[in-house]
């Protein structure tokens, strides 16, 4: 053993020897239990940052632990690897096709990994651009198909008129193109949705069922899903055939109802304002609509803006004609595209019955007062009587909801209804880089989908990115052109690409048998190693990535394809690394390099600041004097066991005072490290512990020792600092004249009597107030204390000139002393 920590020869001597033991990989089947320990895969960007390091080094100690504790451990890596940013680089740099560019950046980042010494089972390894995974990406497509899941719809999209293309959200920015700053406009097409909303109620109702995930992430999931109740009701438009339906969760104020508002891009607007004055003032507002955003027309501070389509609906209930607008904070895709405005008892109708002077009209009050709605400055949300409400006033509010849906019903004009704001998932991407979407379009069969034994439907190498960013698909004959399976007749291929999250939604099955050829998976081997244990990713992926997971899951459920019908026990959602209080970003310029401090401290260093940092789902603030001080621990076990090691022996003597004290704190440690890595993830309390042992080793080997204890003591440190820093912990192990690795060792189990201490402190009271504290024998007569308590120097001090009345003795707790004068 050298003097120096030379991390430089110790990482990649161990990197290559658990390489030639396959010391991670793991067999589908044997007796022992089994764990699925998984980080969400990355995108392969090029390089790793340090959000990728601390997720990572999260999963890898709960892997390593749980090897240590006698579990099979599935610990896989892969890559989610289609994407917009390589087909952008494609673009820019013109000469650099997405797929060489995305696989180059895998190769890179796979080194990296292994840099860092993370114990994945290698041979698993996937990616999601590999014709051999999105053949079955494409399959699960066509199951959803079958099933009915897929279907196809026309849905507003980001078109830029200057690059005649569609945008995915994140090139739109002010409203205008990336690349030719031309304003950006909706324009509707033809896409494909996968029909989530048919699982909301129970992707709602499974949550409960989510007993190891955070509940932020589950009341997220939850307000995403958006379940309300309430009625739909039916409004006839004046002078036309049609009528528009409108759900709302407050049916209670249906009498006080004094406009409608459509979504600006509701399929009656145009035919409703057509020949009526306000035609041209529709059209125009129509189309400014086009340029604005989602987030730009609903965000609480946007102005909320509308026009009158000249057009009247008649309320069911009254019979009263009642104006029609459009407005900005109205969209087509929620509910019915449609909503009632009741200003006197809803905000936003409120104000905006106030800016375009529509009438306001009182039909709730609460219980013996009175309010007129001339003299109201915000709406009466509250509960109340119902007033001016036709037969139903004078009712409960909460009971009229019941009521007049009833009503409705018999009516014939309405119904009990439940709503959710979860919207189909849309998964057409106008995009090269993805998978294919399995279908061809023939003129005398329609969509027909590709039959099973045709996939994968290979993406083109052969293909010429346009400066525009246009999807290059329609222009390469040999793909876009085939015959129909059914008819045998010209047809040709849809050239969109499948939404990246169809890829993650389902790799966490394909890892149990990422090789095999005949079906996505075994389902004997996704019976033995599903669900995910333990789940580790970031929470901004708690609502769609983890959502859509769960939906697939449920499907696949249904389809007879998996047992389970939630694929993640537990979930860990770590927080974000910062530098300077932000989020680290190029565009900030407080990136640090995850490769430059491993070139400089080694990754053990990388790994261990990481984790001792913060607990991991805080945020963790980076600190250059933190990671030299990790590095300066690590340095200080190697001189620890260097100076040590010709000490020990298997001599183990009877135990001192000193022995016992360190038995006690070894035992301690043990019992702390298992805590708080098994229970609470606490690793940076579990490294602490490993760092007070260190200090307590170091004052233990000054003076006589007792080698068997040392021995045992230094051995089982290291197996306790294993998981965090893996290979300075394999080079003191072999250094301690061990044989096989340090993580095929069993997890070391504290000895509770060990922990019982021979004294304990105890409290000494005067007239119930705490005055001192004193060490005292365990077990001590009760005599002895009230002896040892009488005669402590302050206690003496503070009795002298009074008269003792009597001292009671709670054992190893307190002593209090009752005096009188």
């Amino acid at each position: 053993m050298q003097e120096r920590y030379d991390f430089k020869s110790i990482e990649p001597k161990w990197q290559k020897k658990w390489e030639e033991l396959k010391l991670y990989e793991v067999d589908d089947f044997s007796e022992k239990p089994k764990y699925y320990c998984l980080e969400m895969f990355p995108y392969p960007s090029g390089k790793l940052h340090m959000g990728h390091v601390r997720n990572y080094s999260i999963g890898d100690v709960v892997a390593r632990y749980k090897r240590m504790r006698g579990y099979d451990v599935l610990h896989p890596m892969g890559w989610d690897a289609f994407g917009l940013p390589a087909e952008n680089a494609a673009i820019k740099h013109g000469n650099i096709h997405p797929a060489d560019w995305t696989w180059d950046n895998i190769a890179n980042m796979r080194r990296q990994l292994k840099e860092l010494g993370i114990s994945y089972d290698w041979r698993r390894e996937v990616a999601t651009c590999h014709p051999e995974y999105y053949r079955w990406t494409q399959w699960l497509f066509l199951q959803f198909y079958k099933k009915g899941l897929a279907y196809k719809k026309k849905a507003p999209v980001n078109w830029c008129p200057g690059c005649q293309t569609v945008l995915a959200n994140e090139q739109v920015v002010d409203g205008e193109c990336e690349r030719c700053h031309s304003r950006v406009e909706k324009k509707e097409l033809e896409q494909w949705f996968f029909k989530i909303t048919a699982y909301a109620e129970r992707l709602l109702q499974d949550i409960k069922k989510l007993h190891g995930w955070p509940e932020k992430v589950k009341i997220m999931q939850e307000n995403w899903i958006g379940r309300s109740e309430g009625a739909e009701i039916t409004f006839k438009i004046k002078g036309h055939e049609e009528a528009i339906s409108v759900f709302t969760t407050r049916p209670d104020t249906i009498f006080g109802v004094t406009y409608m508002v459509l979504a600006p891009e509701h399929p009656l607007v145009e035919k409703i304002s057509r020949g009526t004055s306000q035609e041209q003032a529709v059209l125009e507002f129509k189309r400014k609509m086009m340029y604005l955003s989602e987030i730009e027309r609903t965000a609480e501070t946007a102005e909320k803006e509308g026009v009158f389509t000249g057009a009247f609906a008649i309320n069911p209930f009254t019979g009263e004609e009642i104006p029609i607008l459009i407005a900005n904070y109205v969209l087509v895709e929620y509910g019915t595209g449609a909503v009632m405005g009741v200003p006197a008892h809803d905000q936003r109708d409120f104000l905006f019955a106030k800016k375009y002077n529509l009438p306001i009209k009182v039909v709730i009050v609460p219980p013996g007062e009175e309010l007129k709605a001339e003299k109201l400055t915000e709406a009466y949300t509250g509960e109340g009587i119902l007033v001016n409400s036709g037969e139903f006033t004078g009712l409960a509010n909460k009971e009229a909801i019941r009521i007049i849906t009833r009503e409705a019903e018999k009516r014939g004009f309405g119904k009990y209804r439940v709503n959710y704001r979860l919207r189909d998932w849309l998964i057409s991407r106008q995009r090269y880089w993805g998978a294919p979407i399995p279908v061809v379009y023939c003129e005398k069969c329609g969509i027909v989908p590709v039959p099973e034994d045709q996939l994968p439907v290979v993406l083109p190498y052969n293909v010429e990115f346009r400066p525009t960013g246009e999807s290059p698909l329609k222009y390469v004959p040999e793909f876009l052109n085939t015959t129909c399976p059914e008819c045998g007749g010209p047809a040709t291929r849809e050239t969109d690409t499948m939404d990246t999250f169809i890829c993650s939604s389902w790799y966490y099955y394909r890892y149990t048998s990422p090789r095999d050829t005949e079906q996505p998976w075994s389902k004997e081997k996704v019976e033995r190693w599903l669900p995910v244990d333990q789940y580790i990713g970031g929470v901004e992926h708690a609502i769609l990535h983890l959502l859509y997971s769960r939906f697939f899951t449920k499907v696949l459920y249904d389809l007879g394809l998996v047992h389970v019908d939630e694929p993640f026990t537990n979930l860990l959602t770590q927080g974000m690394v910062l530098k300077d209080g932000a989020k680290m970003s190029k565009s900030r310029g407080n990136v640090v390099s995850p490769e430059e401090i491993v070139e400089k401290y080694g990754a053990d260093t990388a790994r261990l600041f990481i984790l001792f940092a913060a607990p991991p789902e805080r945020d963790l603030e980076w600190s250059d004097q933190g990671v030299e001080g990790s590095f300066r621990f690590l340095n200080r076990v190697w001189r620890l066991i260097y100076q040590t090691k010709d000490r020990i022996s298997d001599e183990l003597r009877e135990f001192s005072a000193k022995d016992k004290e360190l038995n006690r704190l070894l035992n301690a440690t043990i019992k702390k490290v298992t805590e708080d890595i098994e229970e609470r993830f606490n690793f940076n309390t579990a490294i602490s512990a490993i760092m007070e042992l260190v200090n307590g080793l170091y004052q233990y080997k000054e003076g006589e020792i007792n080698p068997g204890l040392l021995k045992e003591a230094l051995n089982k440190l290291v197996i306790l600092l294993a998981p965090f820093a893996p290979h300075i912990a394999e080079e003191l192990w072999e250094a301690l004249g061990n044989k096989q690795s340090v993580h095929l060792e069993k997890w070391p189990v504290y000895d509770e009597k060990a922990l019982i201490t021979e004294e304990v402190e105890i409290v000494i009271q005067v007239n119930g107030k705490v005055k001192d504290r004193v060490m005292v024998p365990r077990n001590a007569e009760e005599a002895t204390l009230k002896e040892i308590a009488l005669n402590t120097p302050k206690i003496k001090e503070l009795t002298a000139d009074k008269k003792i009345i009597k001292v009671i003795v709670v054992p190893e707790k307190l002593i209090n002393i009752v005096v009188a004068g």
